[in-house]
């Protein structure tokens, strides 16, 4: 489906910005979950974005981005000494998710912020739109 005017394009990466929203909700949800397995802790996710171009890219210039897929991260999982922890394994370690509060947090200022734009995108489009309507009045 090709991009057809700025509309399409704020609309994609509004979309876009969800996906990455929603992926740092599910990291920070699960920030602090334990399990007595390394390879069963929760995985980060980030997602993946591709740029789409319009298909008439070089008349519009119009180009946006989406979400491809969302991947988990490949860290290695933080090992606790807690003997008495439930979710301990036979040694007394627990494993946590390798999940950083502070890189969630700019994350998800950096996701509003692209959100806002994209708003202010399309309130400045609808504004621009209404006063051209008015020229003729």
């Amino acid at each position: 489906m090709g991009i057809k005017n700025v509309y399409d394009v704020a609309a994609r990466a509004m979309s876009a910005q969800i996906v990455r929203m929603n992926a740092i909700a599910s990291n920070l949800a699960n920030a602090n979950n334990v399990s007595g397995n390394k390879d069963d802790v929760y995985q980060p996710l980030r997602p993946v974005f591709k740029t789409i171009y319009s298909d008439e890219l070089k008349q519009t210039g119009l180009s946006t981005v989406e979400a491809i897929r969302v991947e988990r991260l490949n860290r290695e999982p933080i090992k606790t000494y807690q003997p008495n922890h439930p979710a301990a394994d036979e040694d007394g370690y627990i494993f946590k998710a390798a999940v950083d509060m502070d890189e969630e947090m700019v994350e998800m200022l950096e996701t509003q912020r692209q959100y806002t734009n994209n708003i202010e995108v399309l309130n400045t489009i609808r504004n621009l739109t209404m006063r051209t309507l008015n020229i003729g009045k």
